[in-house]
């Protein structure tokens, strides 16, 4: 299982989901990027969430329209 990690700089905590390696997973990072840019966002895909407590903490979400909606609350 791998789990894409949606984490602003400027704030604390990240976005986490359980994700599929692929052309699918690339195509979503590459939607989300275009979407909120680069310049604060960062997202990185790891193995276990736990191994990585910079970027707690986390708040679960299970679908692309929940993550972006969820990255459109924190931005503003």
């Amino acid at each position: 299982m791998r789990y894409l990690v949606a984490k602003w700089f400027s704030k604390q905590g990240s976005l986490v989901m359980a994700v599929k390696p692929g052309k699918e997973l690339i195509e979503m990072m590459r939607r989300v990027q275009g979407r909120f840019g680069t310049s604060d966002l960062q997202l990185v895909t790891i193995s276990r969430p736990s191994a990585y407590g910079e970027y707690e903490p986390f708040e679960f979400v299970h679908s692309e329209e929940q993550l972006v909606a969820r990255l459109e609350q924190q931005a503003a």
